[in-house]
């Protein structure tokens, strides 16, 4: 398999721990099962992530068999399905909206430490926010008291070969905007 080096498309400013540069979003899924205990990891971390009050308010709806991810596909949007379809787990990322005002940043950083962990583990992951959300609130009898954000492949990582050619192209991570474009110091 031909492995993207991050180091040529990513360099930090500023001393970071390199887990922060090589976590990036690859479309080229395997097929491969994850092992529950894999998957188990990174749902773990994901529970350790900060939250407003301790209110924890995110929850994962997983999809890792067969039927599970067929159900999911109906309401992932053309584009993403194109690509995702092979991964072998979903993770719909929605969160109590009534547990916290901070729910949605606190899903947040419940998905930031779900995909550290993941990369950590082997695994890579690519959320998406092309999904039908109204047709996953059916699909999955959620109810309204939540707020549905993203739907998160994850798996093992392919050879860019498996992707369509238009996808080849994009397969590699992406750059940040520089800090000073993203500090504010002091007020707007």
């Amino acid at each position: 398999m031909n492995k993207i080096n991050v180091n040529d498309f990513r360099k930090a400013n500023y001393p970071i721990d390199e887990m922060f540069l090589n976590r990036w979003s690859p479309r080229a899924f395997s097929g491969k099962a994850v092992e529950e205990e894999v998957l188990m990891s990174i749902l773990e971390a994901a529970r350790w992530a900060p939250s407003g009050s301790n209110k924890q308010p995110w929850r994962f709806v997983v999809a890792s068999e067969k039927e599970e991810r067929e159900k999911f596909n109906q309401f992932i949007m053309e584009g993403n399905l194109v690509w995702c379809k092979i991964a072998p787990v979903y993770a719909l990322i929605i969160s109590d909206s009534e547990a916290s005002p901070s729910h949605v940043f606190d899903a947040g950083a419940a998905w930031g430490f779900l995909s550290l962990q993941a990369m950590k583990n082997g695994l890579i992951t690519h959320a998406m926010g092309g999904i039908y959300k109204d047709k996953a609130r059916e699909l999955l009898n959620i109810p309204e008291k939540y707020t549905i954000h993203a739907v998160v492949a994850i798996g093992y990582q392919d050879d860019v070969s498996v992707l369509e050619e238009a996808y080849q192209e994009r397969e590699k991570p992406s750059e940040r905007r520089s800090l000073s474009e993203t500090i504010i110091k002091g007020s707007f």
